[in-house]
């Protein structure tokens, strides 16, 4: 996207030969845990978390991960990854039979946890990148952490409404990328449900 700013990674590849891109995984991610505004997920994606910096740290700096995208709660946009090279978000992960999602997906960290709702501007800007992720790529499915590596990773969390998502889409006029997404969540979904929701439950509210 045009409006995103661009802070490369070295933690990426390129994708094997014939990968398309064929999914797109939503995360969430908050450094330190539950705190946002701060240059924690910046630092742990160009390799300069600072051990020293915070307790959680001293667990994590070692790792060489990264995301393509990463929406702040104010709705900067910033990439890390090109999005036609692979970056390291998925891990151990399986999509439709089909192992290593890192391989044909396209990663987007939102700022947020387990316990906080996430802000509109978050919503708009991914509507938008998805829209236009969509667009350049064969997109198949649109999902989340949690749902290809199920037990590993709770992300994007019971706070994330991906009924709001399909509502925005709706309202843009972009049905077939709403089509794409997998999770549950009508458009008419109430949010409010989200937050008496105890995660995880095989039918989400919203």
């Amino acid at each position: 996207m045009n409006s995103a700013t661009f802070h490369p990674s070295p933690n990426c590849d390129a994708r094997p030969e014939g990968a398309d891109v064929a999914l797109v995984v939503i995360h969430a991610i908050s450094l330190p845990p539950e705190r946002f505004g701060g240059a924690g997920v910046e630092q742990l994606f160009t390799n300069r978390l600072d051990p020293l910096e915070h307790p959680y740290y001293a667990d994590i700096h070692h790792l060489r991960v990264s995301a393509h995208y990463f929406i702040r709660r104010t709705g900067e946009l910033i990439c890390f990854v090109a999005p036609s090279n692979r970056a390291w978000h998925a891990g151990v992960s399986a999509w439709r039979g089909r192992e290593r999602c890192n391989d044909f997906s396209v990663g987007i960290e939102l700022e947020g946890c387990d316990s906080l709702p996430f802000e509109p501007a978050q919503y708009e800007v991914l509507a938008d990148l998805l829209d236009e992720l969509c667009e350049r790529f064969p997109v198949q499915g649109i999902t989340g952490h949690s749902d290809i590596a199920p037990g590993r990773k709770t992300d994007p969390g019971p706070y994330f409404s991906w009924g709001r998502l399909r509502r925005l889409l709706a309202e843009n006029g972009r049905a077939d990328v709403l089509a794409r997404i997998e999770p549950e969540g009508a458009p008419n979904a109430d949010d409010g449900a989200l937050m008496r929701w105890p995660f995880p439950l095989a039918v989400r509210p919203g």
